[in-house]
């Protein structure tokens, strides 16, 4: 083929690493969930330069391959240097170093970027993609940015990583489960627990499990889905909640009005929880809704489309800082456009600080809490997902919770526990007898 690129990569691929590629070839879209230290992101690099290195010269559009991390750090933490490297043995390839991408001599490019910003991918076309560490990209990053990027030259999607709960890389693996029971040639799956590759010695494995928790063991070896995710913070109660049916299909009660409970970013995510209480306390949370870099008049739109009968809009403190450039705040622009907001209810900060008197506000209303399956989706696994990080030299976990895709739809939940801690105390205020003395 005119335009192929001949050059000696510095690449022998693992027995199962060779599966991999070669499945690739025969399909278009594939899941890969596997072990840690098998491999996958040596495999990753070289599958995105060699599908780059044998496109046609000067094609027009230009081939285009995306490797997406986590987090756009992550991403030339993990991968750089082996692009680098692998990339490197090609003669007239161009490495930039400032916008981490490869530029090949045949017109094709090589680029790294971040699932953490979503917008950066919008608008842009692929011939393939590889999601690396999947279940901690933002949960409708493919569905609702990366899809398209892959029509106009049908391009390819390879699913990575190691499980971490049932989110949306779980989803994933049952979505190509599905497809290849019904003989979908363009799908397949692969699973590579440690077990099975036997790549590392049992001396090391029994190490390891000395040092690790059987459901850390479990999940980052033995692939499990079922294993909890390490220092998840509603652990407990969301387990409680499947346990007791209280995840579910939850209908909209006409006769309750529908309250909302926002996280507001500006380009971070926007989450929105759509929420109905009856007088009982019960609260039903019945949709949920996240988008990114989009304005007011956009969730206007979302909120209209709904058609609930709404109550109260609730959003934090910050809603009234004035923009710089309008002098505006946020909170008159929704005001202008109708969405008329009241002030999420500051927690003391008390011992434990404001973040986590709002996470013990929290578990104290989800044993109250029904959420309809569906439409909660992205919402649930956030809330499962929603963890602490662990330190390994002080051998605890951070006070601070992670900051990634799942902190907006915590944020916006913990609002709305406080609001509703904040009215059961004023009705037990309301309820009390008059000659009550409440300390």
């Amino acid at each position: 083929m005119d335009g192929v690129i001949r050059a000696a990569v510095p690449y022998k691929p693992r027995p199962e690493q060779l599966e991999i590629h070669e499945a690739m070839w025969k399909h278009r879209f594939g899941v890969i969930v596997c072990h840690r230290r098998l491999g996958k992101t040596v495999l990753a690099v070289n599958h995105l330069i060699r599908c780059a290195a044998t496109q046609p010269k000067d094609r027009h559009p230009p081939p285009r391959y995306a490797y997406i991390a986590p987090t756009y750090r992550q991403g030339k933490a993990i991968a750089w240097d082996y692009f680098q490297h692998y990339a490197g043995a090609i003669p007239g390839v161009v490495v930039n170093q400032s916008e981490l991408k490869v530029d090949l001599p045949n017109g094709a490019q090589v680029r790294i970027y971040g699932a953490d910003n979503p917008n950066s991918l919008r608008g842009l076309y692929f011939d393939g993609v590889v999601h690396d560490e999947f279940g901690m990209h933002p949960p409708n990053i493919y569905s609702e940015v990366i899809r398209a990027t892959l029509m106009d030259q049908h391009g390819w999607a390879l699913f990575m990583g190691t499980p971490a709960g049932k989110n949306q890389f779980y989803d994933m693996k049952q979505q190509s489960l599905e497809h290849e029971a019904k003989g979908d040639k363009d799908w397949f799956y692969k699973e590579y627990p440690v077990s099975q590759t036997k790549l590392i010695s049992d001396e090391e494995l029994d190490r390891a499990k000395h040092d690790m928790t059987p459901d850390e063991y479990a999940q980052e070896f033995q692939c499990s889905f079922e294993a909890s995710v390490k220092g998840a913070i509603y652990a407990n109660e969301m387990a409680q909640a499947h346990a007791e049916g209280r995840v579910t299909h939850l209908p909209y009660e006409p006769a309750l009005p529908v309250d909302t409970d926002w996280d507001l970013g500006i380009g971070d995510a926007m989450a929105v929880w759509f929420s109905q209480t009856t007088r009982g306390g019960e609260v039903r949370l019945i949709d949920y809704y996240e988008a990114s870099g989009e304005g007011f008049p956009f969730y206007k739109t979302v909120l209209d489309g709904k058609g609930y009968t709404y109550g109260q809009h609730w959003a934090p403190h910050d809603i009234q800082v004035r923009e710089l450039g309008s002098g505006r705040s946020r909170l008159e622009v929704a005001a202008n456009l109708g969405i008329r907001f009241e002030l999420t209810p500051r927690l003391q900060k008390g011992i434990r600080g404001e973040i986590e008197e709002g996470i013990h506000a929290a578990r104290m209303l989800l044993p109250r809490c029904w959420f309809d399956a569906e439409k909660c989706k992205a919402g649930i696994e956030a809330l499962k997902h929603y963890r602490r990080d662990y330190n390994m030299r002080l051998d605890e976990f951070k006070v601070t919770p992670v900051h990634d895709w799942s902190s907006h739809a915590a944020d916006a939940f913990r609002g709305l526990a406080a609001r509703q801690g904040d009215r059961v105390m004023t009705q037990a205020r309301v309820d009390m007898p008059e000659n009550f003395a409440w300390v």
